[in-house]
């Protein structure tokens, strides 16, 4: 069982990293699992979002080792924890689970590995600002961290049918090992959110994080 990273933000929020080493086995034999967590694996077919579930299981297991939590999802598949008054988000790779936790912040997460082919995400999350601030030396890691940035202000945003290339507006950066970015919801009634969100890169992964 494999507890990667723990990070403590300066505005109470806490982020737990899961590297998934096990097989889907051993995290079964090792992980106390709640029946309903239980019965929704059976409706996995791929081996890898099981792990990825077991993986999150067990990775909560351990941030809340003093007490039992219950994980719910909402209909927009936003998490929640049942029986605790903590805001969470969760994000997945084939290889990490990251969990964000606040007291009462909204918030979210998202990790991606740096290797992922991003053309899909260029042509379709991406503003023609955004597109011309991409440089040819960085190009990989801005793309992920663009897209990680999107899905980080979405998860946090809990809102449906969200147009990443016109709603969300991430402002001009240059890519280092960790850093802060500044972003910008745009609501379809006209108003604006503007949000600061921080990254840092580990093992070929990128990861997003906005609270607030």
């Amino acid at each position: 069982m494999a507890l990667y990273l723990t990070k403590e933000l300066d505005n109470d929020a806490k982020i737990y990293v899961w590297h998934i080493t096990e097989s889907e086995q051993e995290l079964r034999e090792n992980t106390s699992i709640p029946d309903d967590e239980l019965e929704e694996l059976t409706f996995l077919k791929s081996e890898a979002r099981r792990k990825e579930k077991l993986a999150e299981r067990a990775l909560l297991n351990t941030i809340f080792e003093d007490e039992r939590v219950y994980l719910g999802h909402h209909d927009n598949g936003k998490p929640y924890l049942q029986n605790l008054a903590t805001e969470i988000s969760i994000s997945h790779t084939s290889d990490y689970v990251a969990i964000i936790l606040h007291p009462d912040e909204a918030l979210g997460i998202d990790i991606e590995r740096l290797d992922r082919d991003f053309s899909a995400v260029e042509k379709k999350a991406l503003s023609e600002d955004e597109l011309d601030d991409l440089s040819d030396r960085h190009r990989s890691l801005q793309l992920a961290i663009y897209w990680c940035a999107k899905e980080a202000i979405y998860k946090r945003m809990s809102i449906n049918g969200v147009d990443f290339a016109e709603q969300i507006e991430v402002e001009r950066f240059n890519p280092h090992d960790e850093g802060e970015i500044d972003a910008t919801f745009y609501y379809k009634d006209g108003t604006e959110e503007e949000f600061e969100l921080e990254y840092m890169t580990f093992d070929n992964h990128v990861m997003v994080w906005v609270v607030g």
